[in-house]
């Protein structure tokens, strides 16, 4: 007798949160995310209903660490510029 086991794709877990969640995570209010999803800088929106819609967590979270990166690049940046300047 020969087993069969079933090859799947692993589909990575996340989870969809609501606005407050969302600006909760980010510290934005609605209508600024609402202009950055406008300006495509912040993840869309996923149709729940007809009158709900949520965000991937995983995309929300990625927004959040991409700016404190950019934020400690900028941090970086200018802490050079200001040892140059004090030479």
């Amino acid at each position: 007798m020969q087993l069969v086991t079933e090859m799947r794709a692993q589909v990575r877990r996340d989870r969809l949160i609501r606005l407050p969640e969302v600006e909760a995570t980010t510290g934005l209010k609605k209508s600024t995310i609402y202009l950055l999803m406008k300006r495509g800088e912040f993840p869309r929106a996923v149709q729940i209903t007809a009158r709900c819609v949520a965000w991937p967590e995983s995309l929300v979270l990625t927004f959040v660490q991409e700016r404190i990166a950019s934020a400690r690049a900028q941090v970086g940046q200018a802490e050079l510029l200001d040892r140059e300047v004090s030479k």
